[in-house]
């Protein structure tokens, strides 16, 4: 395998990949990040596309539900925008401050003498400010981000279309008809994720993937990941293993020390390298 070339791998090794979610896995949720990002979601869905408020909640979450992302769900639906600017506005008043260095963090991610990608829905300038306020930035060797995975702008919707009503669909006893499907390439599709293994060039059946997501566990155990639960001591469906935080990583997965070579061998020399490092 080409990987046992590049970093001096054992054959034997059941793994030669980590895969890391980045919000809420590498930081916990208890920064107030998400609670804060769905607040700047719910704004922008108000002030930037003109939908009522009263309609914000339900639409929020059904588009979520069913598309993995609310912005995914909204260009399904037929809204149309730029999307540094949807990122820009979520991400850019979100409180970093409340990330913190996580220096033991940092040691157990240089200590792991394997691959080590970032895969997150996120776009490369807030992944690459949660790095760094974790003081992580140079733990990865790169990263898989929203413009990795959708490089380009896709206009699925004409001037004159309608915005489809996915609210009325599900009011209905019984939904008549198929949901519109969403240009954004994102977890937890499991063609986005095969599609982000493809371009990094990453064996499924030889990668731990570490999730706080659920779905995104159970999808990526869909595509042949080992996969990890972050945030909560109990198994679910689909988890191989079940972390209550990340740091329990060596108390959990001693087998993935389980090799002679020395830490140095593996460090990554500079700043991560965001999205193009990973292409195949």
């Amino acid at each position: 395998m080409e990987f046992e070339n590049r970093y001096g791998l054992s054959s034997t090794q059941k793994y030669d990949c980590l895969l890391f979610d980045l919000d809420d896995t590498l930081y916990p949720l208890s920064t107030g990040l998400a609670r804060e990002c769905g607040k700047n979601i719910k704004d922008y869905m108000v002030e930037k596309l003109g939908i009522p408020k009263d309609l914000i909640v339900e639409l929020s979450n059904l588009l979520y539900k069913n598309y993995g992302t609310t912005m995914a769900g909204l260009r399904a639906i037929g809204y149309d925008f730029d999307y540094d600017e949807y990122h820009t506005f979520v991400h850019g008043r979100l409180p970093y401050e409340n990330i913190k260095p996580d220096p033991v963090l940092r040691s157990i991610l240089l200590s792991l003498p394997l691959r080590k990608v970032i895969f997150t829905n996120a776009d490369r300038v807030h992944a690459a400010k949660a790095l760094k306020k974790l003081g992580l930035e140079d733990c990865f060797e790169g990263i898989i981000c929203f413009e990795t995975l959708n490089p380009t702008h896709i206009n699925a919707a004409s001037e004159n279309s309608e915005i489809f009503d996915i609210v009325g669909h599900f009011d209905r006893s019984e939904p008549v008809g198929s949901l519109p499907k969403t240009p954004i390439v994102c977890k937890p599709s499991e063609s986005a994720i095969e599609k982000a293994l493809e371009m990094a060039n990453i064996d499924p059946n030889r990668t731990l993937f570490f999730e706080d997501s659920v779905r995104n566990v159970q999808a990526g155990k869909r595509v042949g990941l080992h996969t990890v639960l972050v945030g909560s001591p109990n198994k679910v469906k689909g988890a191989d293993y079940a972390l209550e935080n990340i740091h329990n990583m060596k108390e959990a997965l001693p087998e993935l020390w389980e090799s002679d070579r020395k830490s140095s061998d593996v460090g990554y020399s500079g700043k991560v390298a965001v999205e193009t490092s990973v292409r195949a």
